[in-house]
């Protein structure tokens, strides 16, 4: 009977295994008459970000109209994984806004990206995320297969609304490859393997997943024949996230495949909340627009000038680490609408804007302007220390208040004011003008980089980018650059023996009062010192201290020398130890101060300092010679040489010097 049992076993198992090979050779003749499929492009909507596509490398088709702002997109070249991939492909430029075929392909997070305004889309800088693509011509590699259907972290993708097939995760095969699915014969031979001494041969290592994904752990038992038929549609273990070379563990017990809707840990903790842009740091001012909300601009043109504050807002990349936004509206008076440090991203912005309301009234723009000199631009409203203050003005017309002794003082608290002037004056209107050409009256240079004219609203849109990249070329905003915070301040003090160790003390506090008055920072101001008797010491060059507090300290312990008077070659070593070193951007002022006249010449030394473009200012006590200090002083100098009797009178002429530096400062041509 063992005998019979044993004997129909074994012909039970021939049967099996010559049925097994007789369906191989049937599917193989059977390929060799199927064709290849043709490729097919997925299509995918303009919302669709890289992240939530799981493919390393696809090629999708972009519909058009993907350039719309309303689709983010973070990083220049190398996009973050969070942006829109067709509008990051109409960025790069591969796409325009027609749409087409690309080829996405996946990199390596970045520590920053940065954004940029290219090709009609604005992109948003990140400080870092944990994927990246590029973007290229969807021209595919040789022996590359492409998916023909996305696989999405999320079974609710849009991809899949506009009717795209979701799959779950397969990796792509390799190059000259196709990847075949395991069918249910496949499954009964590697198990009848298992009761045998056959050896099935192992996978390729190479063709082995190196990286391997986090799975979902089973919930509650599940039997072999669940397992086994769930599998029947899956790929091969060499695709299967994953898998170990060598393995093949399809029905290793509690293994449970990746299915549709799975996301990985990681994509969850990232998914739930869009990235906030810190903002271009590149552009890093502190921007007051001052809109006209008169009557006569009407409900219309108001729109018109809400819609393209929010263009403005959206390009500008809004964020504490670059452009901060507020808004002022003036009719008969001006109002904050917001400040500087209300809104901190674009998007937030642009929802404020969309809500404010229009004031009516006159157009009175000068006193907008003085307004917001004094208000405006406070610590308590945002203001930063080191951003330059910008104050974009719209005027639909002409104001009805002047314009010009606002503005000038405005520049000179440093200020930057653009005009953009819309639909001015026609011939038989100009007699109701209050202030002929108000603009340029106002402007911080009138050679047209701060004025910008629109002869109709429906043109404005064309001053967007414009606009915004000079108001971002920070080399260019001239206001922002005052008396006191663009100047390298030489000092030169006497420390002869006829000074005496006293009257020493009393002009160090000199100069300690006029440095106090400066903003002092290797970008502002910089302050720097020499001592000389018959022979020159630099006490510290522009270079050694960045802040006040530390300028005011050296200075307390300058020590006194004593010795002769040669302040012909104590001006000589000033230009070479200390203005050498000026950087070229920056206005050079020498002030040289001094108890008698000098044992050598000073007239070519002092000429030298003049062709070099310093700003000389002599200062004389006691038995200074008055002709030595206007042949050392810069023309005219009545403006730039002073003489005291005492030591003790030197502080009245603190604010004197500083007058006159501001004065001439802020008397330069501005064209």
């Amino acid at each position: 009977m063992r005998t019979v049992v044993l004997t129909m076993k074994a012909s039970v198992i021939e049967m099996f295994l010559v049925l097994l090979v007789t369906g191989v050779h049937s599917n193989k003749e059977t390929a060799k008459k199927i064709k290849r499929p043709k490729f097919t492009v997925p299509q995918i909507n303009c919302d669709v970000k890289a992240g939530k596509i799981i493919n390393p490398e696809f090629i999708v088709k972009c519909p058009a109209g993907c350039q719309d702002p309303k689709y983010h997109v973070y990083g220049t070249d190398v996009y973050a994984s969070y942006s829109s991939v067709c509008s990051a492909a109409v960025h790069s430029g591969v796409l325009d806004n027609s749409g087409g075929k690309i080829l996405v392909r996946k990199v390596a997070g970045q520590s920053g990206y940065k954004g940029s305004y290219s090709n009609g889309v604005q992109s948003l800088s990140l400080p870092r995320w944990r994927e990246s693509f590029i973007v290229l011509e969807s021209k595919p590699k040789k022996g590359v297969t492409y998916p023909s259907a996305l696989t999405y972290s999320s079974s609710k993708s849009p991809a899949a609304q506009a009717g795209e097939t979701t799959k779950a995760y397969q990796r792509p095969p390799i190059p000259g490859t196709t990847a075949q699915p395991v069918t249910l014969m496949q499954l009964l031979a590697v198990t009848v393997a298992e009761a045998t001494p056959t050896t099935l041969p192992r996978p390729s290592p190479s063709a082995a997943s190196t990286t391997s994904r986090p799975r979902p752990q089973p919930m509650g038992h599940r039997s072999q024949e669940m397992d086994l038929w769930s599998t029947t549609t899956y790929t091969s273990s060499q695709n299967r996230p994953g898998a170990n070379p060598g393995e093949m563990d399809l029905l290793k017990p509690g293994s449970v495949l990746l299915d549709e809707g799975f996301v990985p840990k990681e994509e969850l903790s990232t998914q739930s909340s869009e990235p906030v842009s810190l903002g271009d740091p590149n552009c890093k001012v502190d921007l007051s627009f001052l809109i006209d909300g008169s009557a006569s601009i009407g409900k219309r043109r108001f729109r018109i000038q809400k819609q393209f504050l929010a263009d403005v807002a959206q390009a500008l990349d809004v964020g504490p680490a670059g452009p901060l936004m507020g808004v002022v509206q003036y009719g008969d008076n001006p109002a904050t609408h917001f400040n500087l440090k209300t809104h901190m991203n674009s998007q937030d912005l642009k929802t404020a804007i969309e809500k404010i309301p229009q004031r009516g009234g006159l157009s009175n723009v000068g006193r907008a302007i003085s307004f917001v000199t004094k208000n405006f631009f406070s610590k308590a409203n945002g203001n930063r220390s080191g951003a330059p203050n910008v104050v974009v003005v719209m005027v639909d017309g002409w104001p009805t208040d002047k314009v010009e002794e606002a503005s000038r003082l405005a520049r000179e608290s440093g200020v930057n004011i653009f005009f953009i002037t819309i639909e001015g004056a026609v011939e038989n209107e100009k007699q109701y003008v209050v202030e002929p050409n108000f603009a340029n009256k106002a402007v911080c240079r009138t050679n047209g980089f701060y004025s910008l004219h629109v002869q109709s609203w429906f043109g404005l849109h064309k001053t967007l980018q414009p606009l915004v990249k000079r108001v971002c070329d920070m080399d260019r905003l001239a206001c922002s650059k005052t008396c006191l915070n663009s100047a390298d301040i030489g000092f030169v003090i006497d420390g002869s023996s006829s000074v005496g160790t006293g009257n020493f003390r009393t002009v160090l506090q000199f100069v300690t009062n006029i440095s106090k008055e400066f903003e002092i920072s290797d970008t502002d101001t910089r302050i720097g010192a020499v001592q000389y008797t018959y022979e020159q010491r630099l006490e510290f060059g522009f270079d050694k201290y960045s802040s006040k507090p530390d300028i005011l300290n050296a200075i307390k312990r300058v020590g006194y020398w004593s010795g002769g008077t040669s302040t012909g070659a104590a001006i000589n070593f000033a230009l070479e130890q200390l203005f050498m070193k000026s950087k070229p951007n920056k206005r050079k002022l020498m002030i040289l101060i001094t108890d008698g006249r000098s044992y050598d010449d000073v007239r070519i030394p002092a000429m030298a300092a003049h062709l070099k473009g310093v700003i000389t200012y002599a200062i004389g006590v006691a038995w200074a010679a008055q002709e030595e200090l206007e042949v050392i002083a810069t023309h005219p100098a009545r403006d730039h040489s002073f003489f005291v009797d005492e030591f003790d009178n030197l502080y009245q002429y603190v604010s004197r010097v500083i007058q006159n530096i501001c004065t001439e400062f802020n008397s330069q041509p501005r064209n």
